[in-house]
């Protein structure tokens, strides 16, 4: 294990004596921060937030299965086998933003930094602004991903055999861009010239905006069911792999023609990955419950958790990068400050 040297001749391999453990009581899907309070969103039902002094608070969300969560900071939005969108502040406080009337599944929901948000059930795509108007979309398939571009209101659709680019407040006929297969989950990369889906086959896809030009990212063991940009978007972190495989996106090509860095090797698959949101530094969760951070220039390692059985489920950092928080499928939570 290459370590993180502090720059005074130290060198620091673990810092789990300083995770603290936290009764969260729900195995996490995902975890997100509303400033310094943790929002640990449960498989069913339920949500679980920690403030700054570590005291928890459950919260109803659905009545039934949480199939989907995305926050923008201000608010972690989820959507259920109800057939509703749900919105969840820092104070607990829970709004529901929409009902489907069909009480379909909502399966999928992302959202924008100005306010809209985006969610689908079936094979329609919802788009609600800040002031309320809804906009649809009907995807040739059932939907499997959404994401909006960093830059105008434009979202990603991701279904069978491709990915949809839909302007909701536009006329415009929506661009389409094919690849065979089925695609479960979509992102913009942050200078808004890639989109990369994650496919049900053990692969990923992308695209180069300018051309279409595709981007085959293939090789992977597993499905990845983890993705995160590294700060300034310069690699696109992933799971599905025994060590965490990172595409790299600092020429005007992506990844075409390049090798992914590999980093970070245990004898577990990697679950989860969660890249700082301001350093060259990520998080990453394994099959066996092991956390590390992961410095990417030379790949040095800091254990954060020791392998424990259970698979890291949820894993983020806050705003700051100064709390990384972690869940495991058998209900095990921490958080570190660092």
């Amino acid at each position: 294990m290459k370590q993180f040297d502090t720059g005074e001749g130290a060198s620091i391999a673990s810092i789990t004596e300083r995770v603290r453990a936290l009764p969260v009581s729900l195995p996490a899907t995902s975890i997100h921060f509303l400033g310094d309070t943790a929002v640990f969103v449960g498989a069913e039902e339920n949500a679980a937030l920690i403030d700054e002094a570590g005291e928890v608070s459950t919260v109803a969300m659905h009545g039934g299965a949480i199939l989907c969560a995305a926050s923008d900071g201000r608010r972690v939005v989820t959507g259920g086998d109800d057939g509703r969108l749900v919105a969840l502040d820092a104070a607990g406080a829970v709004r529901v933003l929409a009902t489907d009337p069909k009480r379909r599944w909502i399966d999928n929901v992302a959202l924008h930094p100005e306010g809209a948000v985006a969610w689908s059930a079936g094979k329609t795509a919802f788009v609600a602004g800040g002031r309320g108007e809804e906009k649809t979309f009907e995807a040739p398939t059932t939907v499997g991903g959404l994401a909006f571009a960093p830059k105008g209101l434009r979202v990603a659709v991701a279904h069978y055999n491709g990915v949809t680019l839909w302007f909701p407040n536009m006329a415009a006929k929506p661009e389409f861009l094919e690849w065979a297969g089925s695609h479960l989950a979509v992102t913009f990369s942050p200078d808004n010239k890639f989109v990369v889906t994650a496919m049900h086959e053990p692969a990923m896809h992308g695209w180069r905006l300018a051309d279409a030009r595709h981007m085959r990212m293939s090789g992977y063991p597993g499905r990845v069911r983890s993705m995160s940009w590294s700060a300034g978007g310069k690699g696109l972190a992933t799971s599905g792999a025994d060590s965490v495989i990172i595409w790299p996106f600092t020429s005007k090509d992506g990844p075409m023609g390049k090798e992914p860095a590999m980093l970070a090797p245990l004898q577990a698959r990697v679950s989860m990955v969660a890249c700082h949101p301001r350093q060259d530094i990520l998080a990453a969760g394994y099959s066996d419950g092991t956390v590390l951070m992961v410095r990417l220039e030379d790949g040095a390692e800091i254990l954060v958790r020791r392998n424990s059985g259970a698979p890291v489920s949820a894993l983020a950092w806050n705003a700051r990068g100064t709390l990384l928080a972690f869940g495991a499928e058998d209900g095990d939570a921490g958080i570190v400050a660092l």
